[in-house]
C-alpha cells in the first residue's frame, strides 16, 4: 500500500496494491496496523457510514467538536468523487487551507483525516458511493458544518458540474469567519493534545 501525507497535517492518502486476473480484482482497502504506524495510534472503529449521491452533489463541510470529534477513513466502492480535507483548526499553520484527492473505483484510494479537520465531498458520477469508517458514533449535539461554497476557503469544483447540489442544512451552514467569531471551531492546540492522548493510550496498552 502506498501512503502519501497531504498538505494538511493529520491527513493521508492510501493507495492499495490491486491484484487482478480474469476473475476480477482483489485488494486490501484497510489495514489497521498500517494506519496505526502512519498516524501513531489505531483507528478505534465505532461506526461505519455509507452515502450514495447523484452527480454534482456536495456534502460538507462537516466536522465534530474536539474531543472526541470523529476521525474518518473514507473510500469509494462505486463511482468517483473528490474528497476535500480542510484545516479548520484555529492556530494551525495551515488554517483555512485545503487539499483534495480523487477517490474512485479505479485506483481505489482512501483518505484518512484526523479529528478536528473539516471534510467535504463532491460526486463526479451518478450513484457515487462513499464508505466512512469513523472513530466515534454520530452525536448531533457535537456535529457542526461550514459552507462548502465559502469563498474564503475557496474549494475548487469541476466546472462541468455546475452549481453543487446541497442539503438545506449545508446551505444554511456558516462561513469559516462566522464560525470562528462564534467560537465553533476546534483549536490546533486542543487537537494536538487529543492526538497525543491517543498515542499515550496506545503506548500504555
Amino acid at each position: 500500500m502506498q501512503i502519501r501525507e497531504l498538505t494538511i497535517p493529520g491527513a493521508w492518502e492510501f493507495t492499495p496494491k490491486q491484484h487482478g486476473d480474469d476473475r476480477g480484482v482483489f485488494f486490501e482497502q484497510y489495514r489497521y496496523e498500517t494506519l496505526e504506524e502512519t498516524v501513531g495510534h489505531p483507528l478505534t472503529l465505532k461506526q461505519t457510514n455509507t452515502s450514495v449521491s447523484v452527480r454534482g452533489v456536495a456534502r460538507g463541510i462537516h466536522y465534530a467538536l474536539v474531543p472526541p470529534s470523529q476521525a474518518k477513513y473514507v473510500s469509494a466502492p462505486r463511482g468517483a468523487f473528490i474528497d476535500f480535507v480542510i484545516d479548520i483548526r484555529t492556530g494551525s499553520p495551515t488554517f483555512g487551507q485545503w487539499d483534495s484527492v480523487l477517490i474512485d473505483d479505479v485506483d481505489r484510494r482512501a483518505v484518512y483525516l484526523s479529528e478536528g479537520l473539516g471534510h467535504a465531498i463532491v460526486a463526479l458520477t451518478e450513484g457515487a458511493t462513499v464508505n466512512y469508517l469513523v472513530s466515534e458514533v454520530f452525536n448531533p449535539e457535537r456535529e457542526k458544518g461550514l459552507s462548502v461554497t465559502d469563498p474564503e476557503i475557496g474549494l475548487v469544483f469541476p466546472s462541468d458540474l455546475g452549481e453543487p447540489l446541497l442539503s438545506p442544512k449545508d446551505v444554511a451552514a456558516p462561513t469559516l469567519a462566522e464560525a470562528a467569531e462564534q467560537g465553533l471551531l476546534p483549536s490546533y492546540d486542543e487537537c494536538l493534545a487529543y492526538y497525543e492522548s491517543l498515542r499515550t493510550q496506545r503506548a500504555e496498552v
